[in-house]
This record gives C-alpha cells, sequence and structure tokens, in this order.
C-alpha cells in the first residue's frame, strides 16, 4: 500500500512476527501506535494500512482505534499538552490552568494551534492525584502546576525548546512517543537520563527504610534478571482419611451456563458462589435471599426510566437463564 514509507512497511513485518501466526491480530494496537508515529495521527489511511497488515477489515480497525484516547483521530500537534480537570485537580486549580492555556493559545479541547505545534486537551484523570494539579506534554508529567507555571511550559515548547518533565524521561515529540509505544527504542542521546521520582511516590519506601519494615525472607541482593528458579516439586497426593462423605463435582465440572448464572443469582444459603457442593435454587416467586427483597422493593418504589425500562435489573431473567441451563445438562 502506498501512502507509508518502506521504513514504516518493515517495521509492521517485524511487530506482526513478535506474535504467533495464529494471533497475528494481536499486533494491532502497535501498529496502530506505528501509524500515528509517521502521520501524527490514525489517519484513514493508517486505519486501511493496519487492516491490510493483518488481514482484517478496515471497521474491525476504527473499533479498536476510536476506542483508546492515546489514538488520534485527527492531526495532532507535535505536543500534545493534557490538562487534568478531574475532581482533585480541579479542586487544586485544574480548570484554571486549562482556562489559561485555552485562552492563550485561542483553541479548545482537542484542538491544534495555528502553527500545529500543540494541541490541548482537558483530561479526566491523569492518576497522579498526589501531585495536582498536574498537566503533561506528550503524557509526561509536569507536577502542581498553575497557570503561569503551564503558560511557561507552552511558550518554551513553541519556542523549539523541550522543558524537564517534573518526573520521566525527557520530552519527546509525539510521533518520537508513537514509535516508542509500538515497541521501538528511544534512540536519542540521553532520552532516559532525566527523570527522578517524586516524593510522594517514594513516602511509602521511605517510611518503610526508616522503621525497617521489608518484606520476610527478601534479599535486595537478587538479581533482577537470570536464570528461572527450579520448578517446585510436585506435592505428593494427600493421604485417604477414610471419610465415607459421597465425591463432589468440582465446580470445573459444571457447564459455563451453570457457573455463570450461579454467579449471577447464587444460592442464598451458598457462602461462596460456585464452591463444590453448591446447590442450584429451584425457580420459586418469593425472593431468594433478603438482598434480592430488598433490590425488588427498590425497583417497585423506582419509576420506570426514561427508556421505559425499570430502574433495576429483575432478577427473574436470571432464573430462566438458570433454570434452562440445568434443563440442557440433564438431558445432555
Amino acid at each position: 500500500m502506498m501512502g507509508f514509507s518502506q521504513e514504516t512497511h518493515d517495521r509492521a513485518r517485524e511487530i506482526i512476527a513478535r506474535y504467533p501466526a495464529d494471533r497475528s491480530r494481536s499486533a494491532l494496537l502497535p501498529l496502530l501506535h506505528l501509524v500515528q508515529s509517521e502521520d501524527g495521527y490514525v489517519s484513514p489511511a493508517g486505519v486501511e494500512f493496519c487492516a491490510e497488515q493483518l488481514g482484517i477489515n478496515k471497521a474491525q480497525v476504527s473499533a479498536v482505534a476510536t476506542f483508546y484516547t492515546m489514538y488520534k483521530r485527527r492531526p495532532t500537534g507535535d505536543w500534545l499538552v493534557s490538562v487534568c480537570t478531574n475532581t482533585m485537580c480541579d479542586v487544586l486549580g485544574g480548570q484554571r490552568v486549562y482556562d489559561a492555556l485555552s485562552e492563550h493559545l485561542g483553541v479548545g479541547h482537542e484542538e491544534t494551534t495555528a502553527d500545529g505545534t500543540v494541541t490541548l486537551e482537558h483530561a479526566e484523570c491523569l492518576a497522579a492525584c498526589d501531585y495536582g494539579p498536574v498537566m503533561t506534554v506528550n503524557y509526561d508529567f509536569f507536577d502542581k502546576v498553575d497557570p503561569d507555571i503551564a503558560l511557561g511550559v507552552v511558550e518554551e515548547l513553541r519556542a523549539g525548546g523541550r522543558p524537564t518533565p517534573t518526573r520521566g524521561a525527557r520530552l519527546c515529540t509525539l510521533k518520537e512517543m508513537s514509535l516508542q509505544l509500538a515497541g521501538f527504542s528511544d534512540t536519542r542521546e540521553g532520552a532516559v537520563a532525566d527523570g527522578p521520582a517524586g516524593d510522594a511516590t517514594l513516602r511509602g519506601l521511605r517510611l518503610a527504610q526508616q522503621h525497617g519494615i521489608a518484606v520476610a525472607g527478601f534479599d535486595p541482593n537478587t538479581p533482577i534478571s537470570g536464570d528461572a528458579p527450579e520448578p517446585a516439586a510436585s506435592r505428593p497426593a494427600p493421604a485417604a482419611t477414610g471419610s465415607t462423605a459421597p465425591d463432589v463435582k468440582a465446580p470445573q465440572a459444571k457447564s459455563p451456563e451453570i457457573r455463570a448464572a450461579e454467579t449471577r443469582a447464587p444460592d442464598a444459603k451458598t457462602p461462596v458462589p460456585d464452591a463444590p457442593g453448591t446447590t442450584v435454587p429451584a425457580d420459586r416467586t418469593e425472593p431468594d435471599s433478603d438482598a434480592e427483597a430488598a433490590e425488588a422493593a427498590g425497583t417497585a418504589a423506582n419509576p420506570p426510566a426514561s427508556d421505559a425500562k425499570p430502574a433495576g435489573d429483575s432478577p427473574q431473567p436470571q432464573r430462566e437463564a438458570l433454570r434452562d441451563a440445568r434443563s440442557e445438562e440433564g438431558t445432555a
């Protein structure tokens, strides 16, 4: 297929070769990052490229590409600036940071500046509440920012600089980042030289060191890599107990339908769903448990939603599914 470089074609074959021949579709995620590393987003041509490489249709590729927010479906700048506006960061000033950037750059959510350098987005959560309010540039963190700090970062980016993140390696462009996510190393000199861990991240470790807490039997000198340990010896079979109790079918011997039904609507007397010896409730008109009675009362007390569905799920379809599954198992 025309439109992508020969190097991208070669890398696509390398990615696909990482997976078993009958599992090549697993290569779709890194392939999407690969086409984004060349186009700057997952373009229609990129969707077609992935489909042809894997022998699937474009709808299947698009279904995945539209699910994950890291795959951009429109041209994106070199620097994707994300500001967390979720509850914690919002309380600490995240929305003010986003508003200041939006006004300064003249763009809104998922829009790119006229010079094509910066794309702005608000993020629901960047998983760094200890450092809020947080902003990321191509998913590298700038912690405890305020409007002035954020504006300084984007202006340095637009001037051609690469400001140092609070945590993580030194910044790379969206295309460089996408190539790494496709599974190829960053060849820039000193690409991973920066990035100390944050104080909040290390707090637990420091408390453990301060109080002399360690995992029992842990040797800190154990190498991370090396030969795999010898497999543990198989345990001997337990000695006969002389019990006359009848054997009970293991839960794995049940049909998937029975096990699924028991998990959804277990008998009130069953402490653990799917335990050996579990009895399946017969089809009854009265509630199976106090919980079901409470659920039924709540459903009755709530008017139907706008789509005419009740506010709670009725247990009746579960009972019917369970009865049908038992019937099929009995006639098998």
